[in-house]
Order: structure tokens, then C-alpha cells, then sequence
């Protein structure tokens, strides 16, 4: 049986890596799936005070968060808590989810993505957004691609008012 070489190593020092801000959310993207044989992806996450990462879900790959600095709330079904550092968090594909910074400071969590690709997701939303407003449909098509699907719970308007969030589209 022939075993498979692995991906070359890859060594990401703090501060590399190409880094996107979408409003208050950010994307510093640190191990990309060519890094990883396509088994993971790794970007950090910084919020800014009131960020809210919208409710959605992924139809493809599970993410587990590890709150890195501030205050991150989470919420996954109908489970919600709130993790400062050292705190971890697994959302699972298929269960609708959201995220937002709960504290009163900057936030920053690192995300593990399995399988790898969505972290091109995020790089082709910042192309889509950095050239202007784009199209609902452009960015819904967008999202069809990577089996994403955002929905309004009922439960959203409370998470805002509670933390004091940006309400999506704002």
C-alpha cells in the first residue's frame, strides 16, 4: 500500500497571513487547505465591539472556535453561551448558528474549518465587497456555492437587543 507524502510544512509566524475586514468581523487567514492535505483550514477571527456574524449554516463542514481574546457569543441551535480565552466551541454542519463579540472590548477567536475550502468563501466574499455594495443575488449565489444558508430566527432580535449588537445590513 502506498502512502500518500504529505502537505509540506508550513509555518505561519504571529502577524502573517493575509488579513480581510468585512465591517467588524475579520478574517486573518492562517492555514489554508493546499497547507493541509484539504483535512482543515485555520482563520482567526477578530470582532470588533457590537459584531454580529449572522445566522447561518454550513451544508459541508463542521468549525470548532477557541476565544483567543474579549468575549465571544455563540449560539448553535438552541444552546447559547458566552466564552472568554482558552474557551472552545464546536458548531456542527447542518445546525443554523451564529456568533457575535459580547463583551465591551475587541474580541478574536480562531476557527478550524474540516474539511478545508471555506476559507476561500471568505476571500471571495472580500473580492465581492470590495467592489462595491454587491447584488443580493451575486451574493446569494455566492453563498449557494459553498453551501451556506443564513435564515432570520426568532430568537435573533433578542441576542441584538441583549448585546448591544450591529443588526445584519446595518
Amino acid at each position: 500500500m502506498t502512502v500518500p507524502d504529505p502537505p509540506p510544512l508550513t509555518v505561519v509566524r504571529p502577524g502573517e497571513g493575509r488579513s480581510e475586514r468585512l465591517g467588524g468581523f475579520g478574517v486573518d487567514f492562517k492555514l489554508w487547505g493546499h497547507d493541509t492535505g484539504g483535512v482543515m483550514s485555520v482563520v482567526e477571527h477578530p470582532f470588533a465591539v457590537g459584531a454580529l456574524v449572522s445566522p447561518h449554516l454550513h451544508t459541508r463542514e463542521d468549525e470548532c472556535s477557541i476565544v483567543t481574546e474579549g468575549e465571544i457569543g455563540f449560539r448553535s441551535g438552541d444552546r447559547e453561551v458566552v466564552l472568554g480565552p482558552g474557551g472552545y466551541v464546536t458548531k456542527p454542519r447542518g445546525e443554523l448558528h451564529a456568533m457575535w463579540n459580547a463583551g465591551s472590548v475587541p474580541a478574536r477567536m480562531i476557527e478550524i474549518i474540516t474539511p478545508a475550502g471555506f476559507e476561500h468563501f471568505f476571500r471571495e466574499l472580500y473580492d465581492l465587497v470590495a467592489a462595491g455594495p454587491p447584488e443580493p443575488s451575486d451574493a446569494a449565489a455566492l453563498a449557494d456555492r459553498y453551501g451556506l444558508h443564513f435564515e432570520q430566527p426568532g430568537w435573533l432580535p433578542d441576542v441584538i437587543a441583549r448585546y448591544g449588537l450591529d443588526a445584519p445590513g446595518s
